[in-house]
């Protein structure tokens, strides 16, 4: 609090002190009280309602300040009317108590909250493991069919498949750190991982896949790069010129090291680059081209920075897109299995 604000709380108060000041002063005057013990009598007066504000403005100020450091502290910022000691003033008692039964109720609703949260990823955990056999049996019977209806079935089923996975990512990123193991992991094995994931569509859509130096090690979850890869090969297929090109590169930057997913794209228009992570964001070219739902470069962005993976995009219409993605120092991290 500053003395500003001190002084505009109390402005009645100090409005009341000049005018109880001249009463008392007529009072004494009328009394035949001397003009030197009157003046005394207002300068002592005056002197101690200093005092008396200072003391109160030095007490607040540093019962603020004590607050901030309780909330400041706080990891958990709804726990605070639980921090909060006990006031000695009977009026800031009663606030007190109601500030207490406010924090009570939203601990109880985050309680619920959190319940619900993951009953519905236990759910949608428990449903893709469920759809992954349909799609199973669906490839197998698929094999069966003739060459032309076998790789259109064969495309679908991937998109129905990788559909899945981005609905099983979705819920996990709820609540990433329960999920995610960091460990030592190669760049290059993720890579491939990736691609042959993806290998049907990328061939399908007349992808050529250059690989680049990929010789590097980082801390990260393989599983969840593999995921964010994908994402981005998939968003390559889908915004792709007459000859699609795809390069993966990696290189060493001080103590980072950077992976580059970069294409020879459709691009993005500039005035929409600000807006691609958003969630459910499309763009013209998802519009145009269809098939976009906006939740894929939000999931990326959304689980790169639970790992402390820093994700930028660059691009320009018609000329391609590059996303980088910069892996923290080794130092930064610690390896939950090595």
């Amino acid at each position: 609090m500053t003395l500003k604000e001190f002084l505009s709380d109390r402005l009645g108060r100090l409005v009341l002190q000049p005018v109880s000041m001249a009463v008392m002063a007529v009072f004494l005057l009328a009394t035949g009280t001397q003009a030197g013990i009157l003046i005394i009598i207002l300068i002592v007066w005056f002197l101690l309602f200093l005092i008396l504000q200072a003391y109160d403005f030095l007490k607040l100020r540093s019962h603020l300040d004590e607050l901030k450091s309780i909330m400041d502290g706080l990891d958990q910022k709804h726990l605070f009317s639980e921090c909060v000691p006990t006031p000695h003033n009977a009026y800031e008692r009663r606030i007190y108590q109601l500030m207490r039964r406010s924090g009570k109720a939203m601990i109880e609703a985050v309680s619920d909250a959190r319940c619900a949260q993951r009953d519905y990823r236990e759910y949608i955990e428990s449903w893709v493991h469920e759809i992954k056999t349909p799609i199973t049996a669906a490839r197998l019977i698929c094999r069966s069919a003739e060459p032309r209806l076998r790789a259109k079935l064969s495309r679908e089923l991937s998109q129905i498949d990788n559909h899945v996975e981005r609905v099983l990512f979705y819920a996990r990123a709820e609540s990433p750190e329960n999920d995610f193991i960091i460990s030592r992991t190669e760049l290059a094995g993720i890579a491939e991982e990736a691609i042959e994931q993806h290998q049907s569509l990328l061939i399908q859509s007349g992808v050529r896949i250059e690989i680049g130096d990929l010789a590097q090690t980082v801390y990260t979850d393989g599983k969840w790069v593999c995921f964010i890869l994908g994402q981005l090969l998939q968003n390559a297929v889908r915004y792709r010129t007459d000859t699609p090109v795809i390069t993966l590169s990696a290189r060493q930057l001080g103590q980072q090291i950077q992976l580059t997913v970069e294409d020879n794209g459709i691009g993005i228009p500039s005035h929409e680059l600000p807006r691609v992570f958003e969630r459910g964001f499309t763009g013209s070219n998802g519009r145009s081209r269809g098939g976009s739902t906006g939740m894929g470069l939000y999931l990326c962005r959304r689980l790169a920075g639970s790992m402390e993976i820093d994700l930028q995009i660059h691009s320009a219409e018609g000329q391609g897109t590059s996303v980088i993605l910069t892996f923290p120092s080794p130092e930064s991290i610690a390896p939950q299995t090595d």
